[in-house]
């Protein structure tokens, strides 16, 4: 469980985030939304500890973040995955040596076991061993994304950061990335926290919703819950669209 106290961040007196607490949960997918320049990114690059918060407490199961000795937060990272926006995968390492790469950075594993490790995760995320020794720009974006999601996880993280994980996929293949870290997330039960835009996400995979509003968490649920809120400000960044409209009136 990683749990926000009261953080606030500042830029050149910009007051970006203001008091915000808020608990994201193991083994479920806590969504982080909100328009663009609301504060979502910063929460987010906050928690992971890219922001050094101006105070407040960001706690990985009870450690407050802000509080740590460089050796204890060395010590974190190797419990942490990223799934970066765009992949962020190493043109010049084929996929098997993309996934191995934190292992090798972090893992005391002899380069055999790298090798399984890397391979297992690969195959739990459903690509195929003729492809393990591509190079990424050899596969489809929906297979680099799964190869970044086995990177991501080859070091049996706690703690799963997902930065707008479906960007520049196509709405099919955006569903089945959703259903793939939800399942890993439930699977391991690892404590997922996802910084989105993508509203088909919100409503398929959203188990624990934050609302980022100017800074301030102006409201929290599940994507059940989101049909029923009386927030203005939540509905109005929800269903903005003639389609979710529809859905949210289908719903009530």
């Amino acid at each position: 469980m990683i749990e926000v106290k009261n953080v606030n961040k500042s830029f050149d007196g910009n007051h970006v985030l203001k008091n915000v607490s808020a608990i994201f949960d193991d083994g479920k997918t806590n969504m982080i939304i909100g328009a663009s320049g609301s504060g979502k990114t910063v929460l987010m690059k906050s928690i992971i500890g890219l922001h050094r918060i101006d105070n407040g407490r960001i706690e990985y199961d009870g450690r407050n973040l802000p509080d740590m000795k460089m050796k204890d937060i060395r010590v974190l990272r190797q419990e942490v995955g990223m799934l970066f926006q765009g992949s962020a995968l190493f043109d010049s390492l084929s996929v098997l040596e993309n996934v191995m790469y934190p292992l090798e950075m972090f893992s005391p594993m002899h380069i055999q076991e790298m090798e399984e490790r890397a391979r297992y995760c690969l195959k739990h995320v459903n690509l195929e061993e003729k492809s393990f020794q591509l190079a990424p720009s050899e596969i489809s974006g929906g297979m680099q994304k799964r190869v970044a999601i086995a990177r991501a996880i080859a070091l049996q993280p706690k703690y799963l950061f997902c930065d707008e994980p479906n960007s520049g996929l196509d709405p099919k293949t955006a569903l089945i990335i959703d259903q793939l870290i939800h399942e890993i997330t439930v699977e391991f039960n690892i404590t997922t926290i996802i910084n989105s835009h993508d509203m088909n996400s919100v409503m398929e995979i959203g188990e624990n919703i934050i609302f980022i509003n100017q800074g301030v968490k102006a409201w929290q649920g599940t994507k059940d819950d989101i049909f029923h809120s009386d927030n203005e400000d939540l509905n109005n960044f929800v269903f903005a669209s003639e389609l979710f409209k529809k859905v949210k009136k289908a719903n009530k």
